[in-house]
């Protein structure tokens, strides 16, 4: 069985407990948390493969014809709830993108992004909002909890939406307000290049080239959590890692390309390739 979750809602499945009647493998768009780990370790899950399958990148993009250059701070400061202003912490009073920066475009401040259960609102707090708040003065001097909050909170003024559903939801959004910008993967961007345009960040464009390389700034590494303990009792599940690593997967020329999986550097790609065969022989 095959269950969709995000990152966050399947790792609380599957550090819920071992045997047969708990998931194999969890899916995940960023590596496993220590705190995550901790759960599994008291539900007896204390052997867990990781495995690198790839890569994707987090794209902010907008319909055809609509795209912009933006920055990582420029994103935190037209989302997040609290911002820092001539020195002080002040709900967000930016309402349009050129309020920002004038030379961004005088629309609304309307951006639909993936909600909290989804791993990709966890990688865009951890690589767009976290680096770009830590940096003010204003914040570093906030206690650690209280940081972490200020930090990661979006708007609730409208700036912001949050979308539970799959990105087809986000996309029907942007068909109805052209001016709006919705957070992606890569790979869904990459799939609908007809009807929306993804918006360089730092001066650098999403790109297969840019995200394996790391060199596109909000890109991250893919993964498959494993059970070891499953391998040998579960029928298939060895193989399966080996599968999804495998030069015909994976590689560069693999058929998860063509679903949109950024793949990894080929020296990377071997080293996983490896541990999935030492799984198989445990």
């Amino acid at each position: 069985m095959v269950e969709s979750t995000g990152t966050g809602g399947g790792f609380k499945l599957f550090c819920s407990g071992a045997g047969v009647d708990t998931p194999d493998i969890n899916d995940a768009s960023r590596p496993m948390t220590d705190s995550e780990k901790a759960i599994c370790a008291t539900a007896g899950v204390t052997a867990v493969g990781e495995f690198r399958v790839g890569y994707d990148g987090i794209v902010v993009a907008a319909t055809k014809g609509a795209s912009f250059d933006l920055s990582r701070e420029q994103l935190y400061r037209a989302v997040a709830k609290t911002v820092p202003l001539d020195g002080k912490l002040v709900p967000n009073p930016y309402h349009h993108w050129s309020d920002i920066d004038p030379k961004l475009p005088k629309h609304a401040i309307n951006v639909l992004g993936p909600a909290p259960n989804h791993g990709t609102r966890d990688a865009f707090v951890e690589l767009v909002m976290d680096p770009s708040c830590e940096r003010f003065a204003e914040i570093k001097a906030l206690p650690k909890d209280e940081m972490k909050k200020t930090c990661q909170t979006v708007r609730e003024d409208g700036g912001w939406t949050d979308v539970a559903a799959d990105y087809a939801v986000i996309m029907g959004k942007l068909k109805n307000d052209k001016n709006a910008t919705g957070v992606f993967t890569f790979s869904y961007v990459d799939q609908n290049r007809d009807k929306i345009q993804a918006a360089k960040v730092d001066g650098i464009a999403p790109s297969l080239e840019t995200i394996s390389s790391g060199q596109y700034p909000i890109s991250r590494p893919l993964f498959i959590y494993v059970k070891k303990a499953h391998v040998g009792v579960i029928p298939g599940l060895a193989e399966f890692v080996q599968e999804f690593v495998s030069d015909k997967a994976g590689g560069k020329e693999g058929y998860l390309v063509d679903k949109g999986l950024v793949p990894s550097p080929a020296k990377e790609l071997k080293a996983e390739q490896a541990a999935a065969k030492a799984l198989a022989t445990k």
